[in-house]
């Protein structure tokens, strides 16, 4: 969805200037005042500076808004009921942009715009360093479960051998005899039954018997003497064999099936509790960027018209296909602006100039005060 946020002078009058927008516009798109408190300004020196920083926290604010939804989306099974997951101040995300009103009890409008600015940037790192950090242990905590279902479920030269190596395929409590496990590519059996008895010395002959099979690898054991164990293995790598590093315990199955229990209800548990917060702190996140929108349209309109403050300014819903149409019935009614509208001091005209000027070179400029939103949760990702 795309929102646009105008400001044009009032001349005096806020309502009718309202009502003169709405009655213009109201073919092509749908309007509704977007109400923005009176600040304490300071300089315009000190306007000018803001404004520019407030370019880059727009962008990191919806870069937030956005990382936020990728999540909740990466983990929600059913992407299509995203709207119906995130909200703002109870409210979907279209209904909270359209009937927006600049909460006084959090931000107070006598702090000053730079405070402001400081105290949303503030709540917006917070939440973007711990969502970092509940990401990152979810992100171990799911790696850890994948690493555990792969030894369930890969072939024989990966999985858990627990279950499928019984007690009577090894030699136990030998002084000087052990069993090795080998998984062996289907294609080097022949070269496997010719060569592992002379792979090193000290391999008991015909000792090798495979006792699983997969669609990829054979299963073998063999027994040799401990002390060419490592000798062997190193050998056997060289001809394409995997030795498992493998030791046979009676109570391994049930301790990896209990393990394996434990990591996914961890998984489980961690994923819950980070969409709750993610679904939590998108409405924060959402809610203070829509807040810097308004002291963006605030400073903009102040740098613009001039002061004393004396505008009216608007949220704009165009309907399907009309976006040409607002933007052309907008020029057509407000195309007389630009430049310094309104009784700017001599002293400052020419900073303010500077500033239009710069403006200018943005291929978003009119001659009135616009930024847009386009927020859409249930977006192809």
């Amino acid at each position: 969805m795309k929102y646009l946020f105008v400001s044009v002078p009032a001349l005096g009058n806020k309502q009718n200037t309202l009502l003169n927008i709405k009655g213009k516009l109201a073919e092509h798109a749908e309007t509704f005042s977007f109400p923005v408190p009176d600040f304490k300004i300071g300089t315009l020196d000190a306007l000018v500076l803001l404004s520019d920083d407030l370019v880059k926290f727009d962008a990191q604010f919806e870069q937030s808004a956005n990382k936020i939804v990728e999540l909740v989306r990466s983990l929600n099974n059913n992407s299509n009921q995203l709207s119906h997951l995130l909200a703002v101040n109870d409210k979907s995300v279209d209904d909270y942009v359209r009937s927006f009103q600049w909460n006084t009890m959090k931000y107070r409008t006598d702090k000053s715009l730079q405070d402001t600015t400081a105290t949303l940037c503030q709540e917006v790192n917070a939440i973007d360093n711990i969502m970092k950090t509940k990401l990152n242990t979810y992100t171990q905590t799911r790696n850890s479960l994948q690493a555990l279902q792969r030894k369930q479920n890969g072939n024989l030269s990966v999985r858990s051998l627990n279950g499928i190596v019984k007690k009577q395929h090894c030699v136990l409590n030998s002084e000087y005899l052990t069993t090795v496990i080998v998984a062996v590519p289907k294609a080097l059996y022949k070269q496997w039954n010719a060569k592992y008895e002379t792979l090193t010395a000290m391999v008991v002959p015909r000792s090798s018997v495979m006792i699983a099979e997969d669609d990829e690898f054979g299963l073998f054991t063999v027994t040799l003497f401990k002390r060419v164990q490592e000798e062997f293995g190193h050998k056997a790598r060289e001809e394409r064999f995997i030795v498992r590093d493998f030791q046979y315990d009676e109570d391994a199955l049930q301790s990896q099936q209990q393990e394996l229990q434990v990591a996914s209800a961890t998984e489980s548990d961690q994923q819950g509790e980070l969409v709750r917060l993610a679904k939590l702190n998108f409405g924060e996140v959402f809610a203070s960027w829509m807040h810097l929108k308004a002291l963006r349209v605030f400073v903009e309109s102040v740098l613009r018209y001039g002061l004393p403050p004396d505008f009216t300014s608007v949220t704009i819903v165009a309907r399907p296909k009309m976006e040409a149409k607002v933007d052309e019935t907008l020029l057509a009614q407000y195309g007389r602006l630009g430049g310094v509208h309104g009784q700017a001091s001599s002293a400052k005209q020419e900073d303010l100039l500077d500033h239009d000027l710069q403006s200018v070179n943005d291929s978003s400029y009119r001659p009135y005060v616009q930024f847009e939103l386009n927020f859409d949760v249930d977006r192809t990702g």
